[in-house]
Order: structure tokens, then sequence, then C-alpha cells
């Protein structure tokens, strides 16, 4: 029987190791793992139920396929109790055995998959924005859990700084698509023609610089999750191309009439009321729709002041890593006044509060003193957008009347940029996250400015 059965398996492509007895089964299932183990009930050193219950005390989810002449009710009974899989009656018929092993794989293959997806998920939702056990969260991660293994399009809205993008990585690492590019965009960080070439690519010749051909993010994020932050800054024209792309899954790079196939899942994100803007007619309602198949919703940190001790925990342990020190303590008074605070730059706030709290502190812990926070809940350096406003009125208050416009833009332009790049400690990435614009933005701007005509 051990040979036909395994003659049957071999032609259906599967890889078989036989054994003679219970004890030569038991050796070979210890030393590597199999997706299906297919026992007789009775042979020489033993029986089928004994090396079920081996097998599942090494591997709990191998499924155990067990064959018997003497195929009783009882023993079926005992054999699914004690964890069996299916139980195949002597003689059997080719199509049977090959039906049962089938179930089987495709139960391991799943198994497995849902471990992979829940790993991933795990992981992720312990990091950064995603730490803390309030219920915002766990219906977050929840959630995150239930959209990932789809390919439905995601529409993430939250405030400027909850953690959108991390949440769209959560979902793409808990996806089939994990093993596949994760590509990032920010819609708002580039001029409307430059975004064009950004998204779909180009050809050379197309316009002036394109020297070379280049692909887009849509050909990057090919078989993979391709993320659309700011998307409801896209300008109209390009909203309508956007939604082509989504309709037939085609890309025309500029300069080209050829249609090119992409399959990319699309995660977007905004901080604005999208469907206010297609009131206002600035975005299509049309691609609403396209995107919003699922919504997702990040909360403020306001909403869910429960999780700011996990939060702060993690910040601080964060920075202790890359000091190489022992985390820092937080005295009573400066919880207190976190509790109280508003949090405008939500968790990008927070985290940057405490980084440089950590850093300045000179006690063994942080003291109030470390951490001025206003009453009105604006803090220094925060990115809510009343502290913005004043101090965009300061800058102005200064400059001469009349002034070059384009000239004084050029200037501030550059002395924000190279406060982020000193900030970033020269990291083009990170000082392209602390201003709000994507890599290849930031590279552009300072390429521009090497050959001292700053691009606008």
């Amino acid at each position: 029987m051990r040979r036909i059965l395994g003659a049957i398996l071999q032609s259906d492509g599967h890889e078989v190791v036989e054994a003679a007895g219970v004890v030569e089964a038991r050796r070979a299932f210890a030393a590597s793992p199999f997706d299906l183990v297919v026992t007789d009930q009775r042979m020489p050193d033993g029986d089928g139920l004994s090396l079920l219950a081996s097998c599942r005390e090494v591997d709990p989810t191998v499924p155990v396929v067990l064959v018997t002449a003497y195929a009783t009710v009882e023993l079926a009974v005992d054999a699914m109790r004690q964890g069996a899989f299916d139980v195949v009656p002597k003689p059997f018929v080719p199509e049977a055995v090959r039906a049962v092993v089938n179930r089987a794989c495709e139960r391991t293959e799943l198994l497995r998959e849902n471990e992979r997806l829940r790993g991933q998920v795990r992981r992720l939702t312990g990091s950064e924005e995603l730490v803390g056990g309030s219920p915002e969260m766990a219906r977050l991660r929840g959630l995150i859990a239930r959209v990932a293994p789809t390919n439905a399009t995601v529409l993430i809205s939250g405030e400027t700084g909850t953690g959108k993008e991390l949440v769209a990585r959560a979902i793409h690492a808990a996806s089939a698509r994990a093993g596949r590019a994760f590509v990032a965009v920010n819609c708002a960080g580039f001029p409307e023609t430059l975004l064009e070439s950004e998204l779909f690519g180009h050809e050379r010749g197309a316009f002036t610089g394109a020297d070379r051909p280049r692909q887009g993010v849509f050909e990057a994020a090919h078989l993979g999750t391709l993320f659309l932050d700011e998307a409801g800054e896209m300008p109209l024209p390009l909203q309508a191309k956007l939604l082509r792309v989504l309709m037939n899954g085609e890309v025309v790079r500029v300069g080209s009439t050829a249609p090119r196939h992409v399959d990319v899942r699309i995660i977007a994100a905004t901080n604005r009321d999208l469907e206010q803007r297609v009131r206002d007619g600035l975005f299509r309602e049309d691609l609403y729709y396209r995107l919003a198949v699922v919504p997702i919703a990040v909360p403020p940190l306001r909403s869910r002041r429960s999780d700011l001790g996990s939060l702060v925990d993690h910040f601080l342990a964060l920075v202790a890593r890359d000091l190489k020190a022992a985390p820092r303590a937080v005295s009573p008074e400066v919880k207190a006044k976190l509790l109280a605070y508003d949090f405008p730059g939500n968790i990008r706030e927070l985290r940057n509060l405490i980084e440089r709290a950590a850093i300045l502190a000179v006690g063994p812990r942080i003291e109030a003193e470390d951490m001025p926070l206003t009453a009105a809940g604006a803090a220094p350096g925060a990115s809510g957008p009343g502290q913005e406003a004043a101090g965009v009125e300061r800058l102005v208050a200064g400059l001469p009347d009349p002034l070059d416009l384009p000239s004084t833009m050029e200037t501030v332009e550059a002395a924000l940029i190279r406060r982020a790049l000193t900030a970033a400690g020269g990291v083009q990435a990170e000082a392209a996250r602390r201003l709000g614009v994507s890599r290849s933005h930031l590279a552009y701007k300072l390429k521009g400015r090497a050959r001292g005509t700053p691009p606008r």
C-alpha cells in the first residue's frame, strides 16, 4: 500500500518520503517539517493512532490521514477525536485519496497564510503610532487585519501626524503583496506637470530635461502597493487620468501613447474632508467612490489619551536605543501636562517633543521645564495650524516693504531646507519627512539649487 500511495502522490507532483513503520516515521517527522502525514492503521511496530499522537506533539497543525481496512464507526470517531484529518477505508480509489490529500494540503496552506498575516499584523501594530490599548486602537487594528488580505482600495483619513502612512504600511505588510514593493508618493509635493510624470512615468524627450525614459510610481509598484499620500491635493486633470488607471489597470507615460498594464493595490490618504471637496467641485465624485471602497479613519491623539503613557514609554525607549543609554523617566508634572495638552500635531508632535526633551534633559528624568507646553495647547515648535499661522505672520512682519517676492520665497525655501537637513543630520529622506514632501521632490529642489537655478 505504501508504494502505491507514494506513486499516486508523486505523479500529482508531491514530494513523498516513505517510512516502513512507526519508529521510522517518527524519526523522519522529527527531522524536518511535513505538510501532510498519510498512515496505515496497522503496522509491524505500532498503529496509526499512536503515530498520530506523536506527530501532533511535534506539530499540532499537521493534518494526518488514516488509511485502514478496519474502518469501523468507532475507529473513525476515535481518530477524529484525537485530531485525524480524515479516515480513508481500504480498498481505496486513487481519486478519493487525491481529493482528501488536496483538501488537507489546502488547509495546511491556509493555516500557514493566516499565521503569517497574524504575525505581520502583530509586529506592525506594536510599533510607533499604532502603540496603545485604547478601544480606538483596538478597532483600528481589527480593521487593518480584516482589510489587509483583500485587494480592496483603501482611503485613510486623519489629521496631520496621526500615522496614516504607518497604517498603509501595516495593511501592505499583512497582505498577499507583502513581498512586493510598497511605493509612497506625496501628491502635494509636486507641481502638476511633475506629478504626472512621477505617477505615470515619461519617455525620452517628453519635456525639457527628459533625457531618458523613466517609469512612474505605478510601474514601480507593479504587483505591490501604491500609497497616494495627500490624494485630496491632486489637480483635477490628473484625477481624471488616475480614474482611468483605476478603471482599466493601464498607465500611459508622458510623451507616449502606448498603454502599459499594471497590477497595483491603491491605498490613498488625506487630511482633508474629501466629501466637502467633492461638493466644492475640487475632487471628482467618481474618483472619490473608487478610492473609498474601504474608508479607515485614524483617530487623533486627543481622542485616545489613555494611550499617552504607552506612547511616551515607547518613544523614550527608541531615543535610549539610539543614544545607547538607559531610558529616561518622566516626572508626574510632565505626565499631567501631556494629558492636558491637545497635540495639534498628534503623534508626530508627541514623538518630536519626547525626543527633544530626552536629549536635552540634564537629570535622569524629564522635568516640566524640559518640555514647555503653552496653556493654549500649542507647544513651541509644534505643527498645529494656529502656531504655523502665527509664525508666518511674525516672518512677514519682519520683511521689507516693498519686496522682491520670487527672491524672498527662494530665500525662505532655502532656509527651510537647510534647517530640515541640519535637523535630519543630512539624511534627505528624514529631511523630506520633516518638510512634508517626497524624497524625490527634495532631491529635485537640491539639484536645482546646485545648478544655481532653484526650481519652483
